[in-house]
């Protein structure tokens, strides 16, 4: 199929973004990477009368180490994402999360705000976005917004993002002196194919404890899910070989899985519990590697 006809215009600067969004708003769409809205344009699915294109507005890009947070602008490829120091040095769940983004020519191309704005329930960027507490930055003709991630992702697709706003960047805080250990692990068909389940955990350790546990399930419900039960089911324990069987018994209470023709809603909900069993196991280990370390 072919795309649906549309105008289209080169961005100028951020404020010229803000002002078409303000006079199109729902008829508008911000092409980035284009890695999933022009598949989406050509299969009709989206039909905007306006794509504003951003590529050249070099301020929405990089990553930034700030006083206390890491600064990841909405226009940072995912390849320089993998390929940044800072992020393997302070969100090292991020860093093992990029290898799973789809294929290399994608992660060349697509964006870090593309991934976020998109809300995917097969992504990984969003989930990571949720374990990692970050705040996303939005910017219309009215002023800026900060929302934290776990009010953005609303649904299936769906997101707290207004028609006349523009994600610029992602605030993630820095954990400082605090032990913390994360685990980011997916099960698919192929490597690259969208995820069946997929989880991204970050543990927040003190005295052999955990002290506050954050566990972001993905690509088994119609958005990413921040676990509450099995927080509250493993914060405060020790992280020892048991705690796999408390987090898996609260599973059930936090997710909803959906059923389709890729697989149905009891399998998603094992393919998770497989997941949070294995990813326990591992950040016990890398646990246990930190504390020979110290």
């Amino acid at each position: 199929m072919k795309a649906p006809k549309f105008s289209y215009l080169r961005a100028g600067s951020v404020e010229h973004v803000l002002e078409l969004l303000a006079r199109y708003g729902e008829d508008a769409a911000i092409l980035a990477g284009g890695q999933s809205l022009l598949p989406a344009l050509n299969l009709r699915l989206s039909q905007p009368k306006l794509l504003i294109d951003i590529n050249r507005l070099d301020r929405l890009g990089g990553v930034e180490l700030g006083n206390d947070h890491i600064r990841i602008g909405a226009l940072t490829r995912h390849a320089e994402i993998a390929a940044s120091p800072l992020i393997l040095q302070h969100l090292p769940l991020l860093a093992e999360a990029m290898p799973h983004v789809a294929h290399p020519a994608v992660r060349n191309r697509g964006t870090f705000g593309g991934s976020i704005a998109l809300a995917d329930p097969a992504a990984e960027l969003p989930a990571c976005a949720l374990a990692l507490q970050a705040r996303l930055v939005l910017l219309s003709a009215a002023g800026r917004r900060e929302i934290a991630a776990a009010e953005f992702f609303t649904g299936l697709y769906r997101t707290a993002r207004r028609p006349d706003e523009l994600l610029v960047e992602a605030q993630i805080p820095l954990k400082g002196k605090a032990k913390t250990v994360s685990v980011f692990m997916e099960l698919a068909r192929r490597h690259g194919d969208f995820a069946l389940a997929g989880l991204a955990t970050e543990l927040l350790l003190a005295d052999g404890r955990i002290a506050e546990a954050r566990l972001a399930y993905f690509g088994s419900d119609e958005r990413p899910v921040l676990a509450g039960a099995v927080s509250a089911a493993i914060t405060g324990k020790a992280l020892d070989p048991t705690l796999a069987e408390a987090a898996v018994a609260a599973l059930a209470g936090d997710l909803s899985p959906i059923d389709n023709a890729q697989a149905s809603a009891s399998m998603r909900l094992h393919l998770q519990r497989v997941l949070t069993r294995r990813a326990l196991a591992l950040a016990l280990t890398r646990s246990r590697q930190l504390g020979r370390a110290a």
